[in-house]
């Protein structure tokens, strides 16, 4: 599920898409309106399923983190950070069996 947040500053937007047991797996940048932020949803939707998509990171402090992005190379969501590069590639692999199909919540109405 995506989940649809105004920030602290309460003038921005942004989603995480949440696993199955309520797990952020995803954050997305912030956005000016909501109908941008509707279109980074769509987005990671639309990519999700691409694995060449997933940019694999690691840290300074050593913990594993991935981007997804979108075809012109943008990043549209993050990940948190992982102790294992096992648990980043089951977090690409939540994200790929939650976001095609996931539905919207928006908390900011």
């Amino acid at each position: 599920m995506f989940k649809i947040i105004l920030s602290d500053n309460k003038t921005d937007f942004y989603f995480n898409l949440l696993a199955q047991n309520g797990q952020v797996i995803l954050t997305s940048e912030l956005y000016k309106n909501k109908s941008n932020c509707l279109n980074g949803i769509e987005s990671v939707k639309n990519n999700a399923l691409n694995s060449s998509r997933y940019e694999r990171k690691t840290a300074s402090n050593g913990k594993f983190y991935f981007n997804l992005k979108s075809s012109n190379g943008q990043i549209i969501g993050s990940s948190q950070m992982y102790s294992s590069e096992a648990g980043m590639e089951n977090g690409i692999n939540s994200v790929k069996n939650n976001a095609p199909e996931g539905a919207i919540e928006d908390t900011t109405v």
